[in-house]
């Protein structure tokens, strides 16, 4: 922005021209403000990129098919795709890539040395964090997740020493040392609320008494903690965790990383070091979350019971086994492959496998032994009693994701 190649308000269509969603007014009126405070209209669709062999640019070229949640610019909706495109953007208007825009602009004037944009860069460091999760109550080991192509919504690999002289640029008002690196305008405006944030979006804007009145700005939360304006985000992907936060008008920050799987330690750890340098009366904010967690286990748990409730026992699937193999196609999503498996069935997606179990009539409950994830899929016939697509609800809030069988090779 500050060099003349972007502006905030004008149309993303003015500089990618082949930019286009399935809502023609967000097509023609989306902007790189409204990319970067997540009103699109879209919701996440994370399943329409996660674990796909996809470029940047096929990624980029297939949210035309992604089907909105709400109109552009009603609600925030955070979507991945949307810092894609912003990123893919400011690639193609300086003639490089994202990668060379972060590093020639970020890391070399503010000396990040150690971050890096893969983890196939980081994994040949010989100091690096393993990822691990929860599974059966047990931590385990979990494979890296690349994130290349998404590399604009959150691959950057950096280590805490880097990341501070990340939030001292945004607490010294665009300087690193006595250098400018990003105008202090530009750098208000980034900081600045764009889009009010409905309660219940993340874990860390639960409402507690101490928050209030939290919005999005250019790419940043927004909130009011007991007082003091705090700027903060959060970064989650298999096996890591990040939390990067500081409070501008006080001149303090503080990063937490961890290489755990959804933990809210770090969210825990910077409102504790905060209460302490601000001088407040701590509060138990440990108890807190861990009362909110047990209270989550406890409602997966009913919700489990209740899964079944509408089971119709006694049911078998209208067609042979043998009749549901076979390549299912959804334009944005890719392709679903069932396959015989013993006595039953398997899909795979994007690397991801799920084992197929058949729950009633035409529905089986597909589940992914190295997530957890549990969805149902719902095959349909055409006119002919063919079985001809398949159903599944990836995107919650949007109709369920429709693949189509493709002719047998």
């Amino acid at each position: 922005m500050d060099e003349g190649k972007l502006d905030w308000d004008k149309h993303v269509r003015d500089y990618l021209p082949t930019f286009k969603l399935q809502d023609e007014v967000a097509t023609a009126q989306m902007t790189p403000r409204d990319l970067l405070c997540h009103r699109s209209g879209l919701p996440r669709h994370d399943f329409a990129w996660l674990g796909s062999a996809l470029s940047r640019k096929e990624l980029f070229d297939r949210m035309r098919y992604l089907e909105p949640r709400a109109d552009f610019r009603s609600i925030f909706q955070y979507n991945n795709f949307m810092f894609l495109t912003a990123g893919y953007l400011a690639g193609e208007v300086t003639g490089s890539t994202w990668e060379a825009v972060v590093r020639t602009r970020i890391f070399e004037p503010l000396g990040m040395k150690d971050s890096d944009f893969s983890v196939e860069d980081s994994r040949k460091k010989p100091d690096l964090a393993l990822p691990y999760g929860e599974k059966d109550d047990k931590v385990v080991e979990l494979p890296f997740r690349n994130l290349d192509a998404m590399g604009p919504a959150g691959s950057i690999n950096s280590n805490v020493l880097d990341m501070a002289q990340w939030v001292l640029l945004n607490l010294n008002k665009g300087k690193a040392g006595d250098k400018q690196v990003i105008s202090e305008a530009s750098l208000a405006e980034i900081h600045s609320p764009q889009m009010v944030v409905q309660e219940g979006v993340f874990r860390i804007l639960e409402k507690f008494p101490e928050m209030f009145t939290t919005s999005y700005g250019l790419g940043w939360f927004i909130t009011n903690y007991r007082g003091h304006t705090w700027i903060h985000h959060g970064g989650n992907i298999d096996g890591f965790t990040a939390f990067v936060t500081f409070f501008p008008r006080d001149d303090i920050g503080v990063v937490v990383l961890s290489n755990m799987n959804g933990t809210s330690v770090p969210e825990i750890i910077a409102l504790n070091i905060y209460d302490r340098l601000l001088g407040l009366d701590q509060v138990p904010w440990s108890g807190r979350y861990m009362e909110i967690r047990d209270k989550s286990k406890a409602q997966a748990e009913k919700r489990k019971a209740e899964v079944d409730k509408d089971r119709k026992t006694g049911t078998r699937p209208s067609h042979p086994l043998e009749d549901y193999v076979g390549d299912y196609v959804h334009p944005a999503y890719g392709t679903l492959t069932v396959l015989k498996d013993g006595d039953g069935l398997r899909a795979t997606r994007c690397g991801m496998t799920f084992a197929a179990t058949h729950y009633h009539y035409d529905v089986f409950d597909l589940a992914s032994e190295e997530t957890g994830l549990k969805l149902k899929a719902s095959f349909a016939l055409d006119l002919k009693g063919n079985v001809a697509s398949v159903s599944i609800p990836f995107a919650p809030g949007v109709k369920d994701i429709v693949f189509t069988r493709t002719p047998a090779k």
